[in-house]
């Protein structure tokens, strides 16, 4: 009889989780980075937030084994990774302060769709849509381009939050060796979003030429603006709201005649577009203004604080976030115009998938001879999870032949010796 995972409580759902889907091995495998320091993995602070909003940091583990015994024993609401530290972070408290130190981490950035919620127009807070969720892959791919092309990184993965966000987390070697002054230039140069709620103009572009990576990040946003912006959004299609794009243009003169114009007549908001780009390029006072506005509505509005910080912690790959049940699942660079987040399946659903799997083999294996016998698969494969696996197996791969050619050339120059 199959069970009713509607009904489970949170922790026997994660049990079943931790005890037969998480993807230990591919993880361990991330996380020791090809075991280029003996103490890497060791040395990893993790935290835990149990049920209760009970929150433990400083937890290390000495090894893949020990890592699921405790995530299996302690069911984790959540998971965070930290640093790689001096010191074993669950002996910090043995260790003077100032010994304790935070040496290496991934840089890691941080989008949260609530940070749009003053030019989102379809949800707000927590709450995400196909309307907006084109925000975040126009994030994601200014984000590839500028870290793989204007810094040279290779090794990026893009992780869902579960809710309502994306994170990235920067692997290559170079930017786990990063400082915090390092890691702040980095931050900073991706970020043009300045100023908080009470902040009405946030971009102010400077000069007469676009910066290359604001020209290259422009024309990301030309192919997803005019759907996403004038279509779902329909930015400019109540006086509300196109009062708050003319709030933008600093020529009282142009912000006074489309106003007056857009009020005598109904228009959708791609016209009313055109007819701004019309008398912006029409006054030559403006600058960059079309652009400020573009970058205004659709540029990365990063959390800066979370990249700038190395001993800052952040959600792991497959943790389950507590309040959507939804797993954290990696996201495959090539396909994240596809992805869907509400389409990423929760604990309940992963659980009832692998359900199925086994009472369909076990049909097939009534039909089928004593003597065959069927390779054994991880659970994991047995379910939609397999894809996010696959996805993340495929990013670490690409990590392990780098390292394995690194050391075949660290062997060959110590033999010329």
């Amino acid at each position: 009889m199959a069970c009713n995972y509607d009904e489970m409580s949170p922790s026997d759902l994660l049990a079943l989780y931790y005890g037969r889907l998480f993807p230990y091995s591919p993880f361990y495998r991330w996380l020791s980075y090809g075991g280029v320091r003996k103490n890497y993995l060791t040395n990893r602070e993790f935290s835990f937030t149990l049920d209760g909003d009970v929150y433990i940091r400083y937890l290390s583990f000495s090894d893949q084994s020990e890592l699921e015994k405790e995530m299996q024993q302690r069911l984790p609401c959540k998971i965070d990774i930290g640093a790689v530290f001096s010191h074993k972070p669950k002996d910090h408290k043995a260790v003077q302060a100032s010994a304790f130190r935070a040496e290496e981490k991934e840089l890691v950035f941080d989008i949260d769709m609530t940070d749009y919620d003053d030019v989102r127009t379809c949800c707000s807070g927590a709450t995400i849509c196909d309307l907006c969720w084109p925000l975040m892959t126009i994030a994601i791919h200014i984000l590839h381009r500028a870290l793989t092309e204007d810094f040279g990184f290779k090794h990026l993965l893009f992780v869902y939050s579960g809710r309502r966000g994306v994170h990235c987390w920067v692997c290559d070697e170079s930017a786990r060796q990063l400082n915090a002054a390092g890691r702040s230039a980095i931050a900073e140069y991706l970020s043009i979003i300045k100023g908080g709620e009470g902040q009405t103009k946030k971009v102010q572009l400077r000069g007469s030429f676009l910066h290359s990576s604001l020209r290259h990040a422009r024309e990301v946003i030309d192919k997803y603006f005019p759907q996403l912006c004038l279509d779902n959004q329909d930015i400019l299609g109540t006086k509300v709201q196109y009062e708050k794009v003319l709030a933008l243009i600093a020529s009282e003169e142009v912000r006074q005649t489309l106003s007056e114009k857009w009020s005598r007549k109904t228009a959708c908001s791609r016209d009313r577009w055109e007819e701004l780009k019309g008398a912006v390029h029409g006054n030559t006072t403006q600058g960059h203004c079309v652009e400020e506005i573009q970058f205004q509505y659709a540029y990365p509005r990063l959390d800066v604080n979370v990249s700038k910080g190395v001993n800052h912690l952040l959600k792991s790959p497959f943790s389950v976030h507590p309040k959507t049940g939804r797993v954290c699942v990696p996201i495959a660079y090539d396909q994240v115009d596809q992805f869907r987040p509400l389409e990423v399946p929760t604990v309940n659903e992963l659980c009832r998938q692998l359900d199925n799997y086994v009472a369909e083999q076990a049909e097939i294996d009534e039909d089928s001879e004593p003597s065959a016998k069927r390779k054994r698969l991880p659970d994991w494969s047995k379910t939609e999870l397999s894809k996010s696996v696959a996805t993340f197996l495929d990013f670490v791969k690409r990590m392990e032949e780098e390292w394995r050619a690194q050391k075949q050339e660290q062997r060959s120059m110590d033999t010329s010796w």
